[in-house]
């Protein structure tokens, strides 16, 4: 079985373990970051399901003449931000346009200056070991 490869761009670099070891940890700090991301959307989304249903709640509490608890959730609880009066789509904002761009950019500043931009510098290293030691693995 033929199994040709592109020789892996991690071989081409010269890194210090303590290098390689630094832009893995990067690595999986901008995945966590990116995860984190994701949270905060399905947060966002979430939280949004539950206060359509809380307006949905308000109406029926009318209907069913509780007044006062129907006004206090339509006054108090559904104007109220999540986190310090702000929406979770303000934090979704925020997060999207401050935090996540200046923190890849970094990442991939500190891969750009060690490792030529290369990413997955580890895995790649990882990659090429099982592959030469494989039976019948060409990794040309």
């Amino acid at each position: 079985m033929d199994r040709s490869s592109k020789p892996s761009e991690a071989q081409e670099l010269d890194l210090r373990p303590a290098e390689t070891d630094a832009l893995h940890e990067l690595q999986l700090g901008i995945e966590h970051v990116y995860r984190a991301y994701g949270a905060l959307l399905e947060c966002h989304h979430e939280l949004g399901g539950a206060m359509d249903r809380m307006a949905d709640a308000e109406e029926l509490l009318r209907e069913a003449g509780h007044e006062e608890r129907a006004s206090t959730l339509r006054d108090e609880f559904l104007p109220s931000g999540a986190v310090d009066d702000r929406w979770t789509y303000e934090l979704v904002d925020e997060f999207a346009a401050e935090f996540l761009p200046d923190i890849t950019e970094f990442e991939q500043a500190v891969r750009d200056e060690l490792a030529d931009g290369v990413p997955h510098v580890t895995e790649r290293e990882q990659q090429r070991r099982w592959r030469e030691r494989a039976d019948g693995w060409d990794a040309a």
